[in-house]
């Protein structure tokens, strides 16, 4: 079973392994696949039409099944790699060990965001940017730029506070916990971690910085917290819902996943307890 840790608690052996599997995946072309469906996916939902991945209930059961199949294309180079989640709650500034040049490198240099240190810089040589919005093909970050704070664990523990998981009008406008998770109104957690971040994680084609997997993962981590603290809190809506995926509609691009199927994740992975 995959047991997925925090990445403030990964080993250094660990940190290495998961930073040779990602450069694997890169080297052999799979990893831009992921770009570009998260792309085609953030480019389609829209408020007010069909929408799968973003500003709607399927949000946090596509991201999960994403996360799975991500996990699992590292797992074919390395089974011993699992996804690493990030805290943003305690790793708040980029001075956390996650931006070390051994780990993930940090900020972008003033003039431009370029990364300039660790494995996914420009100058290794072994992170092109592929899919990308403009024609910079190099790694770009911002990190806290203009006094940008993370979300704290007390704004956290508001939105898990939150009895209902979703509403009508099913999109960026609804009020409950996966809208208040998604960050579209209100207390806003996710949105705001991509725009701390900048670069490229500003953009539909965010998984060109490996932290857009580490921050999903703990936006999974914070799911399946909400999912154990209401439990008579069903995925709503259930049936009959147009534009949106209901309970047990398939989610694109995937033929045989619904969100139910995506309600349990023990059946593919466990979080760390000791975390």
């Amino acid at each position: 079973m995959t047991v997925r840790k925090n990445q403030a608690n990964l080993s250094a052996p660990e940190k290495r392994r998961f930073v040779n599997a990602l450069l694997a995946l890169k080297s052999s072309g799979q990893y831009d696949t992921f770009v570009t469906t998260h792309n085609a996916f953030i480019m389609s939902d829209t408020d007010n039409g069909d929408r799968v991945g973003h500003r709607s209930p399927s949000f946090l059961p596509w991201h999960r099944r994403f996360l799975i199949q991500f996990e699992q294309a590292l797992q074919s180079v390395d089974p011993s790699v699992a996804l690493p989640y990030w805290d943003w709650t305690a790793d708040r500034t980029s001075a956390s060990s996650l931006w070390a040049a051994d780990f993930l490198g940090g900020t972008g240099r003033s003039r431009d965001g370029r990364v300039m240190d660790g494995p996914f810089a420009a100058a290794s040589g072994n992170w092109p940017i592929n899919v990308r919005v403009d024609g910079r093909g190099y790694l770009r970050r911002d990190l806290a730029a203009n006094g940008r704070q993370l979300p704290t664990r007390a704004e956290v523990d508001t939105v898990l506070a939150m009895q209902v998981y979703d509403a009508a009008p099913w999109n960026s406008a609804s009020d409950g916990f996966r809208n208040h998770l998604e960050g579209w109104r209100g207390v806003n957690l996710h949105n705001r971690v991509h725009v701390w971040v900048g670069g490229q994680m500003v953009t539909g084609v965010s998984p060109n910085d490996p932290v857009f997997w580490m921050h999903h993962a703990f936006v999974d981590k914070l799911w399946s917290q909400w999912q154990r603290r209401h439990p008579g809190s069903p995925y709503l809506p259930a049936a009959g819902t147009p534009d949106v995926v209901d309970l047990h509609d398939t989610m694109r691009p995937w033929n045989d996943v619904t969100p139910a199927d995506m309600l349990d994740h023990t059946r593919h992975y466990t979080y760390d307890p000791a975390d």
